[in-house]
This record gives structure tokens, C-alpha cells and sequence, in this order.
């Protein structure tokens, strides 16, 4: 296990060495300074004190589940285009086979470059959504019903994104790793929001498009939940509902226990394939 904790310690120095983290910080700061001068606005607007009419608080809920999709997407590209140069570069410059002629087996190799890659894409959305959420809270005065589930859940969801793409890197180049996963997360996205409109509609079949990209990609369902947890009580009822699927930032249910425990046993599946690909790879 200690070996384990070092590759990743080692993944995680990788990270600030390539700048990726400086990167990250400036776009959070960006996001961050455009959001809060426009829920000041939102402030302004309903007369300058906080929340009192239900409308702005709406407002600022939506708007709210807007910008942490944009935190979300930074969090997808981020992992997904350091997954495949953290590995499969290494594979291609030589440095993995270095490490690996010491009694390191590929499996401990791959592990401790998953968790370091999960520790910095889970740890960077988190930040960066509590520093959203607190934002909210000092222009709009709006907190959302369940911060912790929902950061939890946007972690979930980098995390499946990053074990794809750590499955894909095992496989394809690098740079096609990160497109081909970063294309899926967007598909899944956009089939849920396809779903959301049939299910609003009535249309089963077209409803039943969300639902299997959901099980295929769980990222698109981890997201709805984060949605959920992340928006005012109160907007559904003003949507109409289970109607209110139709709008791509509201989110009609939280998630079951049964959708949570499939996506844990979808990373662990994806995470054993990308184990027998890294193993079975001439290196």
C-alpha cells in the first residue's frame, strides 16, 4: 500500500509540475469573479436585500446549477487530458518501464496513478464548488439545501469520467484518450437532456435515450443528483414538476441508492478492464 500512496504522491507532482494546476486556479479565479459580479447584479435587481422574493431565489438556484456545470466540464477536460499524458506518455517516454523493472507490479503501478489523478480532479472540484457555494451565499444570500451531497457527487462524477480515461489511455494514444472521453461526457450530457425532454413530453422512447446513456456513462446521472441536491425545493413546483426535466439546469429527483452503488461497481468494472489492458500491454 505504501507504494501505492508514493505513485500517487508522484501523480499529484506531476500535476503541479505540468501547470495544470495553475491552469485550473486561473479559470476557478475567472469563473469565479464573473459568477459573483453576476449574482451581485441578481441582488441588486430584487431591490438589495438578500433572497426576499422567490423569484431571485429561483434565479440564483438555476444560475447556480449553471456555473457548477462549468466547474464540472473544467474538472472533465482537466482529468481527462491528464490522465492519458500521465500514463500512456509515461509508457511511450520509457519512464513506466523504469519503475516498473523494481518489484512494483502494474496493477500497484496503475492504482497509485488512478488515486492521484482521483485525488487531484476530486479535490479540485470540491474546492472550487465550496468556493462557488460561499460566493452565492455572500452576493445572493441563497445556500444550497445539501452542499456536502452535492460536492460529493461532482467528485463521483470526475471520478468516473477519470477512470474512463484511464482506461482509454491504456489503449489509444494520448491526446485520442482525452477526445474520445471528454466526447462521451458531452454525448451522455446531451442524451440527458434529450431524455429530460421526452420524459417531460411523455415520449418513453425518447425518455428511454437518457436512461440507458445514464447507465452506460454515469456521469450525466451523477450531475442530475448534484443538480438536485445543488437547487432551491422550490423549483420544480414552479416548472411544473416532473416537467421541469425539459430544462437542462433543473434536476426532477435525487438518486437512488441503487444508481449510486451501479456507479461504484461501473468504476470498479472500468478500473479492472483498464488493469488487464495495462498488464497485458507490451511495454
Amino acid at each position: 500500500m505504501t507504494t501505492v500512496l508514493t505513485i500517487a504522491a508522484l501523480t499529484l507532482r506531476e500535476a503541479a509540475r505540468r501547470r495544470v494546476l495553475f491552469a485550473l486556479a486561473v479559470l476557478t479565479v475567472v469563473l469565479l469573479g464573473l459568477s459573483g459580479w453576476g449574482f451581485s447584479r441578481l441582488a441588486a435587481e430584487s431591490g438589495g436585500s438578500a433572497l426576499t422574493s422567490g423569484e431571485a431565489r429561483l434565479t440564483a438556484s438555476i444560475v447556480l446549477n449553471l456555473v457548477m456545470f462549468g466547474y464540472s466540464l473544467i474538472a472533465a477536460l482537466g482529468t481527462a487530458f491528464l490522465a492519458g499524458p500521465t500514463l500512456s506518455g509515461e509508457t511511450e517516454s520509457g519512464i513506466a518501464l523504469a519503475l516498473l523493472a523494481r518489484p512494483i507490479r502494474r496493477s500497484q503501478f496503475l492504482l497509485g496513478k488512478w488515486l492521484g489523478l482521483v485525488a487531484f480532479g476530486s479535490g479540485f472540484v470540491v474546492l472550487a464548488g465550496l468556493a462557488q457555494c460561499l460566493v452565492v451565499k455572500a452576493t445572493v444570500d441563497y445556500w444550497p439545501p445539501q452542499p456536502v451531497a452535492a460536492l460529493a457527487l461532482l467528485a463521483a462524477q470526475t471520478t468516473v469520467l477519470l477512470t474512463l480515461a484511464v482506461l482509454l489511455s491504456t489503449a489509444i494514444s494520448p491526446m485520442a484518450s482525452g477526445v474520445v472521453a471528454v466526447g462521451l461526457f458531452c454525448t451522455t450530457w446531451v442524451a440527458g437532456v434529450v431524455g429530460g425532454v421526452g420524459a417531460s413530453l411523455g415520449n418513453e422512447a425518447v425518455a428511454r435515450v437518457g436512461t440507458v446513456s445514464r447507465m452506460l456513462l454515469p456521469t450525466d446521472g451523477l450531475w442530475r443528483g448534484a443538480m438536485n441536491a445543488f437547487q432551491d425545493p422550490s423549483a420544480l413546483a414552479v416548472f411544473g414538476g416532473a416537467d421541469g426535466e425539459a430544462f437542462p439546469f433543473l434536476s426532477a429527483a435525487p438518486l437512488t441508492l441503487g444508481y449510486l452503488a451501479w456507479a461504484a461497481v461501473w468504476v470498479a468494472l472500468v478500473w479492472g478492464l483498464a488493469a488487464t489492458s495495462f498488464v497485458r500491454k507490451d511495454l
